[in-house]
């Protein structure tokens, strides 16, 4: 592992430990195995699919957000917990960042223009088709993509491409990457373009709140804006033939983990592998690294089963 750690942050510019992170995420979602060890994983999949969001890709998606941040439902997906504004738009943020990635993926890699089209209307509008228009190399004009290409953004950490209910149909290509944007983003970003020091600080000085060695103090403990990693961890498409109850995982003591799923998930499925890998009444189906989803019926795929090699991306990229 050490081998490849470093690489890892020369790419991204993470820390050591957070490169053993994304290390340990890929060997659970099955990115990193028997057939494709570290090595190969890291310099066939990992380090060619990786892309930097600078400053200016930060204050533009940042914006983006912000302008419909006011038309869209502060509930999570599929649960009753409200979210506040601010943590709302720190989480379209970064699904935007993973939207940009894939912009810049396509530049960097394909040498393809794409417009988001984020101005355009709300957020609920782009779902089925996050790619509104691309330039190829030799061309002179956008124009629409002949895929539909969704889109959809997680953490480091994350290991599934989770697509609820009907939205599998919707688009003919469905891209995960895994976004290197941690809980600080936004405040970070707003220490960068000074909005503690000269707004913030400076007015819990004027009011007595803030000793002028308290507000440096304060100052020098926030993070500190960097370039924001990302990693265009792979793809599905809808033209794919897929099978019911594709899964694999390990049984416990009482419970069963499905570490692996690649195609429909349905409501009953879980209990039809209870029933499968004759777990007791007490037992329970969880999924590796998250438990349970928010929806009972979609499409579920692990980051080991989608595609990612560079003759897939060549074709899908022709495609569009």
């Amino acid at each position: 592992m050490d081998k490849i750690i470093g690489p890892i942050q020369e790419k991204t510019g993470v820390t050591a430990e957070e490169a053993g992170k994304i290390i340990e995420k890929a060997e659970i979602g099955g990115e990193i195995s028997k057939e494709i060890p570290a090595d190969v994983w890291l310099e066939k999949r990992f380090l060619p699919n990786c892309v930097l969001v600078d400053e200016e890709g930060y204050t533009k998606m940042c914006i983006d957000a912000l302008k419909i941040l006011g038309r869209t439902a502060p509930t999570d997906y599929g649960s009753s917990r409200q979210r506040d504004l601010g943590q709302l738009w720190a989480d379209m943020t970064r699904g935007y960042l993973g939207e940009y990635a894939f912009k810049l993926f396509l530049k960097e890699r394909w040498k393809i223009e794409a417009d988001l089209g984020h101005e355009q209307g709300v957020l609920a509008d782009y779902l089925p088709m996050d790619i509104h228009r691309i330039k190829e190399p030799d061309g002179e004009e956008y124009r629409s993509p002949r895929l539909k290409v969704g889109l959809k953004a997680t953490k480091w950490n994350g290991i599934w491409l989770d697509i609820p209910g009907d939205q599998f149909n919707h688009s003919d290509i469905h891209v995960l990457i895994k976004v290197g944007a941690g809980r600080d983003h936004l405040l970070a970003f707003f220490k960068k373009i000074s909005v503690f020091r000269d707004k913030i600080l400076k007015r819990g000085q004027e009011i007595g709140s803030l000793s002028n060695g308290e507000a440096e103090s304060l100052y020098d403990s926030l993070p500190s804006f960097k370039p924001i990693p990302a990693y265009i961890c792979g793809f599905v498409q809808k033209k794919d033939r897929y099978s019911f109850l594709n899964y694999s995982g390990h049984k416990g003591r009482f419970h069963y983990t499905v570490s692996s799923w690649n195609g429909p998930i349905r409501s009953g499925d879980l209990a039809a592998i209870k029933t499968k890998e004759g777990l007791p009444s007490n037992g329970n189906v969880k999924f590796e690294g998250i438990g349970s989803f928010a929806h009972d019926s979609g499409y579920l795929f692990n980051t080991g089963s989608l595609l990612w090699t560079e003759k897939d991306w060549k074709d899908m990229c022709h495609g569009m």
